[in-house]
Order: C-alpha cells, then sequence, then structure tokens
C-alpha cells in the first residue's frame, strides 16, 4: 500500500514538475518574442513621418509652453533680406532660432504672416544664401518637403516646383522629408523634419 502511495506521489511530483518547467519555458518565449516585436518595430518618429504626419510631440508642446510669453523672436533673432528685384512683395527673413519645421513654419505663419520661404530662382536662392551666411549653423529650412520618402518634391505655401538647386546626390532615400538649405554653396539637401534649424521666411 506504501509503496503505490509513493509511486503516485512520485508520479504526482514529476507531472507537476514537467508543467512547471513548461510554464517558465513559455514565458521566456513570450518574453523575447515582446523584446524581438519591440527591436523590430520602427521608431515613432519613423514610423509618423512615414505616414506623412508631422511631428506632434510632447517635446513640441513643451518648446510651445516655454516660449508662449515670447511666441515670436526677438528682433535680435531675426536677419531681413531684401526683396527680390522686380518683385516688391517677394520680402524674406531668416530666423537665427533653431526649430523643428513644423514650429519653424508656424512661426513664420503667425508672427510674420507668411510661409517658409518658396524658392524659384538662383538669384532668390543666392540672396537667401547669402543672407544666412552669418548663422552658425550649417544649414536652414526653407518650405519644401519631399512626397512620402519620393524623389518629388512640394512647396509648403502651394506654388509650382518651378527651379531646384539639390546637392549632388540628392534626392537620395534617406535624409528625411523636409529640406534644408547648405549655408555655404547654397545647395539644398534633404533633413529629418525633427531637426532643429534655423530658417527662413517670406511675408
Amino acid at each position: 500500500m506504501n509503496l503505490r502511495l509513493i509511486l503516485s506521489l512520485l508520479l504526482l511530483g514529476t507531472v507537476s514538475s514537467f508543467h512547471l518547467k513548461n510554464e517558465a519555458l513559455e514565458l521566456k518565449t513570450s518574453e523575447r518574442e515582446a523584446t524581438l516585436t519591440q527591436e523590430l518595430e520602427p521608431p515613432e518618429e519613423e514610423e509618423n513621418l512615414a505616414r506623412g504626419d508631422e511631428e506632434e510631440d510632447d517635446e513640441e508642446e513643451t518648446e510651445i509652453a516655454e516660449d508662449d510669453d515670447n511666441f515670436c523672436p526677438k528682433e535680435e533673432d531675426v536677419i531681413r533680406g531684401l526683396g527680390t528685384p522686380g518683385c516688391e512683395t517677394c520680402r524674406f527673413l531668416i530666423v537665427n532660432k533653431p526649430r523643428t519645421f513644423r514650429r519653424a513654419q508656424k512661426i513664420c505663419r503667425r508672427c510674420y504672416q507668411g510661409r517658409l520661404v518658396s524658392i524659384h530662382s538662383y538669384q532668390t536662392n543666392y540672396r537667401i544664401q547669402c543672407a544666412s551666411r552669418g548663422i552658425n549653423q550649417g544649414q536652414i529650412w526653407i518650405g519644401a518637403l519631399s512626397k512620402h520618402w519620393s524623389c518629388s518634391f512640394w512647396w509648403t505655401d502651394g506654388s509650382r516646383w518651378t527651379f531646384s538647386y539639390l546637392a549632388a546626390g540628392q534626392p537620395g532615400r534617406r535624409g528625411g522629408r523636409c529640406v534644408a538649405l547648405c549655408t555655404r554653396g547654397g545647395h539644398w539637401r534633404r533633413a529629418p523634419c525633427r531637426r532643429r534649424l534655423p530658417f527662413a521666411c517670406s511675408y
């Protein structure tokens, strides 16, 4: 009788141990799968840009809250450019305070009733480049975007794409959807829209 009881207990212990090992193995497997899934998921920034959404995030909200009292740049942070000959209303300015592309666009609209600059001639491009030479950064935002990581571009003010001054090797498939003008040479390059750069507004 005792032998049967001992065998039953041993069998029960073996089965219980087997179930515990299986549960532990399943738990480890599910943890590994969760980790692998997180590693394979694209960062939120890339996901938003791939969908075409511009950057609306906590960092942006914090920046707005900090600058709420002085939303418009101070006069010492602004370089005013001359209008283009033959176009009295083609005025631009450069804001030396770095902002994301989206934030720069908002500042152009709210503070200057304008937009990030669209460039339709070499002459205008050169004037903006010359005005931006004194800036400590190598690039400034202009109002151009590429269409969902493709090689075609558009101006945020809705004007036609009649002129381009892309750098050698541009547009590549890398670099971001937004477009920045290089302060040396005046060529344009793609850049991640979340990068904080000085920017040029037309008004």
